[in-house]
Formats: structure tokens, C-alpha cells, sequence
């Protein structure tokens, strides 16, 4: 376990010369330059992960989503329950989140397969006695719906009903609050954990919040956490009303010294706001960074921001469209700097960062140290998870998987 205080060091000189011409034997060189490179880490499948609102599976309909270029077919049955299959009929290789829902089943919109919520073929319309034998299915995953959120569990099968879903007190809390966030970023995954945790970058927020002073308090790590405990003390400038809000400042709008604690529990992110003179938080967020495609450069950020009640309730119902438009200003302006960090990455072909930050070399350690290599890409248009539904992009084909391999 790394545990930081303040004061705990001092900034090593930077080497002079003409210009930016540097001796090789004083350049400066990544923190982490002999370990394997972050952006080629994929997230371990063996989690839940949020693939989508559960508003938006409605009964009756498919939804299309992904996880890490598997592509995933959700569809509500009339019971109401949800069902998550690889998104590909067996025949064909037609998506089936273009299909029809009936019942519990899920109908191909080509050739009428319809597929029970387990993947299996319930039924080919057209198939007589004497034609070949059809293949057993596609592979479907476990899903749990919590929080206003689809899960998946898109790694072993077994693994799942041992694998229990984040734990939010707050969701759902009549003290709290609930906006839930869903945007698409075009990075990895990880610049979205370093971009939360390191609260040093608040100059990119500066004509949303002001200026804003971060001093690191304390930090820790083990093998799949790190914690960073911060002071945030509002120093000039002007400050967006709705962040004063957020930060428990009340009506008055009365600047305060915030405690903010940020947390990485693999594959997770949480954050909680403690105002000045205040016991428990004021705002509390909960985060995962979802990959999408196969090479993991995009990923699907869901949010959940839990805001506590004032004393009167009616403040918040006025100010929450308020509050979301200061959030999603933040994000955005966040998205900028890591879909620039991410095409930076991109035109160098590796890792070429020089971080110096603690908190940062360990989140780094422990995404590396939790996730899985990224498989290389072959001229096929698709991997063989999201071609013949039997191989996860991922991980190690299971004895469930294997069952379900067409015939």
C-alpha cells in the first residue's frame, strides 16, 4: 500500500539548454516506460458492466449495444425481463437486435429463427424432417438490471452468480437525488479513470468554476483500488451558481472549502463531496467506462450523480435543469481533453505520456495489473467473438460457450 502526504517530496530540477535540444543522458523519460502500454490493456470481462438505460429496452422492442467489439442484442419480454444474446442470428449472421419480440422469444428479421432468452433456437419455420441439423444457438449473457442500468456480465459465464453488482447506498436514498448520465467518448477507457482522479487539471474548468486550488491530502493503493482524498478551496473568478449548489453552498452561495474523495475499484469509479462542516457527502458519483469496439479506443461512460435534498425540496426541482447543464459542460470539456489525449496516442502509435504524479502511476498500475492483454487484430472485418459467437474477445472459451458452438 502507497500512502502520500503533503509536502512528501520535491519537484526534481528540469535539465537546461539551447532551445530543445536535450543530452539523452538528461531527457526526461516516462515514469513507466519498460511496462506494457496502458492503451493496449483491455478491461477484464470477468465484471458487470452497464450497456444500457434501462429505459431505453423497452417491452416489446431489441436494442442494440456492445462490450469490447462484442456485439449484444437486448430485448424486454412480455414479462418484463430482460435478455442479453450475441447479436447475430446463428443462420445468417443477421443482427438480431433487428428483430421482432414475441413473448419471451426473440425472431430474426430475415428467415423467422426466433431464439429463446438462453439462445437457444425455439423454432425455424421452414425447416422440414429431413434437412440438416441447425446449429444449437448464440451465446447468451447473464444480465441484471440495478440502478436504472442493464447489466452484463460478458466474461465467464460461471463466474456471474458469484460476482455481485456495485453496492450505491445512495441510489434510490430518500435523502438523495439520482441524474443518471450516458455519453459515448472517444478514448480508453483508462484516460477516463486518470482524467477523474487526478483533480490537478481544474485550469480546463476555469470558466466554469473559477479558480479552483486542489491540494492532494492523502492517497493510498492496493491491488485494486486507489483512493485520492483532496481539498478544493475556491481562490477568484467566477463561479457557475450550480456548482456552488452541488458543493453545498446553499442559496447564499457562501464560498467553502470541499473534502473531495476519488476512488478507483476496479472496474469502477466513485466520488464523494464532503462540504466544509458538514459529516456526509453532498454529492456522490458512481462511474463506469464501458469499451466498445474491439480495439477498446471508444468506450460508453455511464454516470450516476446522487445530489443530496436541501431543507427545501423545491430548490433542487428548480435548479436540476440547471445542475445537469453545469455537469454535462464539465463533461464535456473533460471529453475534449482525453479524445485529444486519445488521438495523440493514436498518430504516436504508443504511450509517449511523462507522468509524474503519484496517484496517476498507481491508477496506471492497477488498471494494467487488473485488466487483460488486447488480442491483435487480424484483416478479418470482425473477431471471432462478434463472427461466430463461440470465442469472447477477452477471455478463454468456456464449457457454456463451447455448448453452444453450431453444429
Amino acid at each position: 500500500m502507497a500512502e502520500t502526504q503533503p509536502g512528501g517530496g520535491s519537484t526534481p530540477p528540469v535539465p537546461s539548454g539551447d532551445g530543445d535540444r536535450r543530452s539523452p543522458r538528461t531527457s526526461p523519460e516516462p515514469a513507466d516506460l519498460h511496462l506494457p502500454d496502458l492503451r493496449r490493456v483491455g478491461a477484464h470481462p470477468d465484471h458487470w458492466y452497464p450497456v444500457a438505460l434501462s429505459r431505453k429496452v423497452r417491452r416489446g422492442r431489441a436494442y442494440a449495444t456492445a462490450f469490447a467489439g462484442e456485439r449484444i442484442a437486448l430485448y424486454r419480454g412480455e414479462s418484463g425481463a430482460v435478455h442479453a444474446l450475441e447479436d447475430r442470428c446463428a443462420h445468417r449472421q443477421v443482427p438480431l437486435s433487428m428483430g421482432v419480440v414475441e413473448g419471451e422469444t426473440l425472431r430474426c428479421c430475415y428467415h423467422a429463427w426466433a431464439y429463446r432468452g438462453d439462445g437457444r433456437i425455439s423454432q425455424i419455420p421452414y425447416l422440414s424432417k429431413g434437412d440438416r441439423r441447425p446449429p444449437r444457438g448464440v451465446r447468451a449473457y447473464a444480465v441484471r438490471e440495478a440502478y436504472g442500468l442493464v447489466f452484463v456480465f460478458p466474461g465467464d459465464p460461471e463466474k456471474a452468480a458469484g460476482t455481485p453488482l456495485p453496492e450505491l447506498p445512495a441510489h434510490g436514498s430518500p435523502k438523495y437525488r439520482t441524474m443518471t448520465f450516458s455519453r459515448t467518448v472517444h478514448c480508453h477507457y483508462s484516460f477516463m479513470h486518470e482524467n477523474l482522479l487526478d483533480m490537478n487539471h481544474q485550469f480546463l474548468h476555469r470558466g466554469v468554476v473559477g479558480r479552483l486550488h486542489p491540494q492532494l491530502l492523502s492517497h493510498r493503493a492496493d491491488g485494486r483500488t486507489v483512493e485520492a482524498r483532496y481539498l478544493f478551496t475556491h481562490t477568484g473568478g467566477k463561479r457557475n451558481r450550480s456548482a456552488g449548489l452541488l458543493a453545498g453552498e446553499g442559496i447564499g452561495g457562501a464560498d467553502s472549502s470541499d473534502v473531495m474523495t476519488i476512488r478507483t475499484q476496479y472496474p469502477y469509479q466513485t466520488l464523494d463531496l464532503v462540504p466544509q462542516n458538514a459529516d456526509h457527502p453532498a454529492l456522490r458519483l458512481w462511474a463506469a467506462y464501458v469499451p466498445v469496439d474491439a480495439e477498446q479506443r471508444s468506450c460508453h461512460a455511464y454516470g450516476l450523480l446522487m445530489i443530496e435534498k436541501p431543507g427545501i425540496p423545491a430548490v433542487l426541482h428548480v435548479a436540476w435543469p440547471f445542475i445537469r447543464r453545469f455537469a454535462e459542460r464539465v463533461f464535456a470539456e473533460d471529453r475534449m481533453a482525453v479524445e485529444a489525449e486519445q488521438r495523440a496516442w493514436d498518430e504516436q502509435g504508443e504511450d509517449r505520456n511523462h507522468e509524474v504524479f503519484p496517484v496517476i502511476l498507481d491508477v496506471r498500475e492497477v488498471l494494467r495489473t487488473n485488466g487483460v492483454p488486447l488480442r491483435p487484430r487480424t484483416g478479418a472485418p470482425c473477431d471471432p467473438a462478434a463472427c461466430d459467437g463461440t470465442v469472447s474477445a477477452t477471455a478463454p472459451e468456456t464449457a457454456h460457450q463451447k455448448a453452444l458452438r453450431p453444429t
